[in-house]
């Protein structure tokens, strides 16, 4: 494609700022989108990267600068006057109707769908938009029949259909499988081919060397520089991103282990359809261990963890925490006996979103000292702790007494993650503890983990991302189709060949 910063200038940001208070989202940012290429905006979670996205669709406004679309002087109070230019963003989280068919999304809220419509007319000019840039799509299917793969391509149709030469993506791979993620940069590269641009918001590294042609790198808010991803790598692009070099691989120290602290025996879970995803699964955790696990996503790991932290209830077999049997003790008789969890799901089940940041900090113990006085809340305590908890694992936050819902996903695992961590827990349960964290994160809550081994925690770590788990650690547990392959002491000598195998159902000797 040659150089793609020759092509034209289609967005241009000028001195952008803007400011939520005290604090500074964007900070006088200059910045240009070319034509035909995709542009990776990276960044750590809070460094503005999504805000400036957001002023130029017309959901925020600035607070000083320019913004110019093709060269004309713009200012969006509203994102239908950014789709009238031909922008159009695909949010992390899709705004798409479940109850609603392919067809119905597609056309919602357009001017061609006013009064009466020729639906013939427009599943044509729908399908011709989706033969065109490889978009398979079903238009008489319900949105909630649909993959999260599937539901992605409808947004993209619906962007296309409104004519939207300017695609901006936020996140875009953070709900996809593996196979969705190659799917999504084929179409992008189909878009770009044919003269569209694209600006993709993610802070996974591998994924602007993979993706995108161009990388503006921002931190604190700051715009740090663009690069051409031809010319940079893994290592570059998170200096730039941190300030400082970053260690993807951290050091694990040899520990003393002590006695068991969790133990899973003969332990099965049918699911709501009568299927068997945990098969008698056993399992023991010394004190000062982390027990990784190992698997394709989806192979019962996710229901293996509900059952330990007592959301699920098993069909057969036995839990024991520090040598008490707790296989009928509810989630929070649990967690007063020691266990802390860390579960997938943030919202709803990590935190309480309409609770304040403090109030999710102390939610696992507000009725002890010293947060509770009698009856009566030690709010001063509370705040004390929330401070901490920012200062350690850089929280980047308004106030203590915001929503939990106001933080990014990825500050509000750091809220999740300090508060069970500190706990000086006998047993952590983590799931994915390092999903949408931006590298300098990871690397500081994969040192948090490491250090709980030191005062007698046994972790059990369930992560998707295998690097994290040869990572992280001493021993591993491969599972598949709900049953423990084997496992394996994490070694030097780790035979990999040996691991893929089990990974994908292979009987090894």
């Amino acid at each position: 494609q040659g150089d793609p910063m020759s092509n034209e200038c289609v967005i241009r940001f000028e001195n952008l700022t803007k400011r939520f208070g005290d604090n500074i989202a964007n900070n006088h940012i200059d910045l240009e989108i070319h034509k035909g290429q995709i542009h990776a905006i990276l960044g750590e979670n809070g460094s503005g990267k999504s805000t400036i996205m957001k002023i130029l669709y017309g959901l925020y406004q600035p607070t000083e600068g320019n913004i110019y679309v093709r060269g004309e002087r713009v200012r969006f109070t509203s994102s239908k006057q950014a789709i009238e230019h031909g922008i159009c963003m695909i949010h992390q989280h899709f705004m798409l109707v479940r109850q609603m068919t392919v067809f119905e999304n597609i056309i919602s809220g357009d001017a061609r769908s006013r009064g009466v419509i020729n639906k013939k007319e427009l599943v044509a000019e729908i399908m011709k938009i989706s033969d065109m840039f490889g978009l398979q799509i079903d238009p008489d299917k319900y949105i909630y029949q649909l993959s999260v793969g599937e539901q992605q391509r409808v947004e993209i149709v619906k962007a296309l259909y409104r004519n939207a030469e300017i695609l901006i993506l936020d996140e875009p791979t953070s709900v996809l499988t593996k196979q969705e993620t190659f799917e999504l940069l084929r179409v992008l590269r189909i878009l770009v081919d044919k003269g569209k641009t694209v600006i993709f918001i993610t802070h996974k590294l591998e994924e602007v060397l993979e993706f995108a042609d161009v990388c503006t790198i921002f931190r604190a808010g700051k715009k740090i520089g663009t690069v051409l991803t031809k010319d940079t790598d893994k290592i570059s692009l998170s200096r730039m991103m941190v300030g400082r070099d970053v260690v993807f691989r951290v050091a694990r120290d040899e520990i003393a282990l002590g006695e068991t602290v969790l133990r899973t025996h003969g332990l099965s879970f049918k699911n709501k359809y009568g299927r068997t995803v945990v098969d008698n699964v056993n399992l023991e955790i010394r004190a000062g261990e982390v027990l990784g696990i190992a698997g394709v996503d989806g192979n019962g790991q996710t229901e293996l963890s509900e059952l330990i932290s007592g959301t699920e209830r098993p069909s057969a077999g036995t839990i024991e925490l520090a040598g008490e049997d707790v296989t009928k003790l509810s989630v929070a008789q649990r967690i007063s006996k020691n266990l802390s969890f860390v579960p997938a799901e943030r919202n709803g089940i990590g935190a309480i979103g309409q609770m304040s940041i403090a109030e999710n900090v102390i939610l696992r113990d507000y009725h002890k000292k010293p947060y509770a006085k009698g009856i009566v809340l030690n709010r001063e305590e509370a705040l004390k702790a929330t401070e901490k908890f920012r200062n350690l694992y850089e929280i980047k936050l308004a106030s203590p007494d915001m929503p939990a819902e106001q933080l990014s996903g990825g500050n509000l695992q750091k809220v999740i993650l300090a508060r069970e961590l500190n706990r000086n827990p006998k047993a952590l349960v983590c799931v994915n503890p390092t999903r949408g964290l931006d590298v300098g994160a990871i690397e500081n809550v994969h040192n948090s983990i490491l250090e709980t081994r030191k005062y007698g925690t046994g972790v059990l770590l369930i992560s998707t991302e295998l690097e994290e788990i040869l990572s992280l650690s001493d021993r591993i547990a491969v599972m598949f189709e709900g049953r423990i392959m084997g496992i394996l002491e994490n070694k030097g000598d780790l035979d990999m060949d040996k691991l893929g195998l089990m990974m994908v159902g292979a009987e090894t000797n």
